[in-house]
Formats: structure tokens, sequence, C-alpha cells
């Protein structure tokens, strides 16, 4: 039976990439976005499938967030899955930013990052107990486990969420919702175009034994995975998608 799937911050590297697995799968989808509503709805046009949509929230804000949730599963008619995807990242290195400038990105990235992403699934929870249950799925960091120097902000925000969502998988459970959460280290996505093509880029590849850094694509089977039926006993699991750069134990 086709799901219908709600996935923030889609349009455009992971979030878009999630977005496909799940239209190709035969689910509908609902593509958030911030600002960027013009490649959102190349997004929508390039899923495979019918009855997809998009809808526009300020993850930042909380209005904003509840009635895009509402919205998407209005326009779907149910809502199965929620992949917390939408972040940003803002540059504030401790030792080169002011006061005013550290207070802005600590604000912004866990309004964005944490809050949002803990706003979006509380207001999911009725659409899923209302679906029969369903999941919800994160896409954190591995900067929540490594440390962000020069961001710290937002590794704090990615660390928040991976609690967030191992507290969500205990309350959640027994109205059969599983909650996971996927943290991929760099992943070829815009985003990460400056790193990764600047003097610094070839290093970044050398972190990990394969030489180069994740797909998008290959964080999508992930996240898509953590939604499927036979994930059900992993809910609570942190998949680390970084290719051996980061081993935690």
């Amino acid at each position: 039976m086709s799901r219908g799937v709600l996935v923030t911050g889609a349009s455009r590297g992971i979030g878009r990439a999630i977005a496909t697995a799940f239209a190709e799968a035969g689910d509908q989808v609902v593509v958030h976005y911030g600002s960027a509503k013009g490649a959102a709805e190349d997004v929508v046009a390039s899923l495979p499938g019918e009855g997809h949509a998009m809808v526009q929230a300020d993850m930042a804000d909380p209005e904003a967030v509840r009635a895009a949730v509402d919205s998407a599963a209005e326009r779907l008619g149910r809502l199965d899955v929620l992949v917390n995807n939408a972040g940003i990242f803002v540059a504030h290195p401790p030792l080169e930013t002011s006061y005013d400038g550290w207070q802005q990105a600590w604000s912004r990235t866990l309004a964005t990052n944490l809050v949002g992403a803990a706003n979006a699934t509380f207001c999911a929870i009725p659409h899923l107990v209302a679906a029969g249950g369903g999941a919800v799925v994160n896409v954190s960091s591995r900067g929540a486990f490594r440390g962000e120097p020069d961001n710290p902000a937002y590794g704090a925000s990615k660390a928040g969420l991976n609690a967030f969502a191992q507290s969500m998988a205990l309350v959640l459970a027994p109205h059969d919702i599983r909650v996971g959460t996927v943290a991929p280290g760099f992943v070829q996505t815009e985003m990460a175009r400056e790193v990764l093509e600047g003097p610094g880029g070839d290093a970044v590849r050398q972190q990990s034994p394969f030489g180069r850094v994740a797909r998008p694509e290959e964080v999508a089977s992930a996240v898509f995975w953590l939604a499927s039926e036979g994930a059900r006993f992993s809910s609570g699991t942190i998949i680390d998608v970084n290719g051996a750069s980061y081993l935690r134990s």
C-alpha cells in the first residue's frame, strides 16, 4: 500500500534523494521547503508516480511547522512517515566570532535543526496514530559524535536530535510508531560543495578508507530502510553513513 510521506528540507541534496527514494517505491511524497520554491517545484515534478505535493515553512516558526505538517497530512489523506531532514549550517568559530554573532548562530541553528524537528514530530504524532502507526526518521550528523570545532551549535543540535529521537522511540513504540536516525558524514551536496571543491577537499575525501564522501542516495537508502516494516525492531537506532571515516564504540 502506498504510504504518505513528508520530507522536510527536500528541495535539494539529501532531502531530494530521500523524496525520490520513497516515490520510486510507490509512496506519495510531500516535499517541504523553506525558501527555495522553484527548486521544490522541480523536485515534485521529477518524482515518479502521482499525488505528490509541496509545503512551505520556516522550521524555526512553530506555527508554520504545525500548518505544514497538517497540510501535508491533508493533501496525502494520511501521514505514515515523517523525515526530519531540514537543517542549517552556520559557521561561528568560537575564537573568531563576535558575541552577537555567536548568539545568532546558536539561536538560528537550534531553532531550526533541533526544535523545528521536535515540533514537526509532535505535530505529526496524531496523524501517525490515526494511520495506525508509522515511522519518524531523523537526519543527524557525524558531527554529533566527533564535534564541529567551527560550528559547535550544529554539532550540539545534532547530538540533541539523537537524544530526542531515542526518547521518542520509547514514547511512541506502544503506538506502533518507530523512530530512527541516520548520521551522515560529508555528503556530495550543494551545502558541502565549497569545502569539497576547495583546497581541503582531498583531505576530507581521504577521511574515509573509500577515498570519497557519501552520495545523497546512500543516505536516502538508510533513511528508507529505517522507515520500512523490516526496521520495526530497530527503533531507537542511529545508523552511521560516513564510509568508516569516524568509528564510534
